[in-house]
């Protein structure tokens, strides 16, 4: 595994040396959304008993942004190497399927989590200091990141052109973290659409991770946990395989 390092190393270093762009930008995207909905929704909106808005608005948008940004890193970091034609110099040297993905995965985690954080920093003016459930977000966080990263690993082998990679951001990923909860509950929808959201995998991730913070959900923490693990698993199995293949990377 000696390449797993170094491969690793690569992807953090093209993350991290434009962090204005892949860090700052994201953060400030979040905290305009928290003035927004926030200022707007506060004093007539309560979701759960005893929380405001904005304490129910803080862990979707800390979740959204880590979604978002662990699928843009490594979505985008395989799309500019192929089409730049630098993808040779990561398929040449002897490394392992297992080792590219568990470096562009790791990557994409650590920049979730990065961006998460800071969302959660910035915010903390606005609502007031609770985490009851320290566990179960470390769990949430870690998962919905891994999950985000392989789906942009299966998204950047995928795409041939920068336009195909933003049809899937923008027909698949945005909708999916949309409309999973992010600024509302599910039962406040109809019941046709509550049965569409539970198909959502997404809005247990959100569900899931808003129950660290608040202590309240719209569904069993446990359930949300168990749809995030089989996810992660059929999805790191699928990238694997491509992996394995060399589907539109090797021929």
């Amino acid at each position: 595994m000696s390449g797993l390092p170094a491969l690793f190393y690569k992807e953090m270093l093209r993350f991290w040396k434009v962090a204005v762009q892949t860090v700052v930008a994201p953060v400030v995207t979040a905290l305009l959304y928290l003035l927004i909905f926030s200022h707007v929704l506060e004093a007539h909106v309560e979701v759960y008993p005893g929380v405001s808005y904005t304490s129910f608005l803080v862990p979707g948008l800390v979740m959204m942004s880590m979604l978002q940004n662990a699928f843009s890193n490594s979505s985008s970091s395989l799309i500019q190497s192929k089409m730049q034609g630098n993808i040779v110099f990561v398929l040449l040297p002897p490394l392992s399927y297992l080792e590219f993905f568990l470096a562009y995965l790791g990557a994409a985690v650590i920049r979730g989590l990065v961006v998460g954080l800071g969302v959660w920093v910035v915010t903390l003016w606005f609502a007031p200091w609770q985490m009851p459930h320290w566990g179960w977000l470390l769990a949430y966080a870690l998962l919905a990141c891994a999950i985000m990263g392989a789906i942009g690993i299966v998204a950047g082998i995928w795409a041939e052109k920068y336009d195909q990679l933003a049809a899937f951001q923008n027909f698949l990923i945005l909708p999916l973290t949309f409309l999973s909860g992010v600024f509302y509950s599910i039962h406040s929808l109809p019941p046709f659409w509550q049965g569409i959201s539970h198909a959502n995998p997404v809005f247990y991730l959100i569900d899931g991770f808003r129950y660290a913070f608040v202590g309240q959900s719209d569904t069993d923490p446990w359930l949300g946990l168990l749809v995030a693990s089989a996810c992660f698993v059929a999805i790191s199995a699928l990238t694997l395989a491509l992996l394995k293949s060399g589907y539109k990377l090797r021929h």
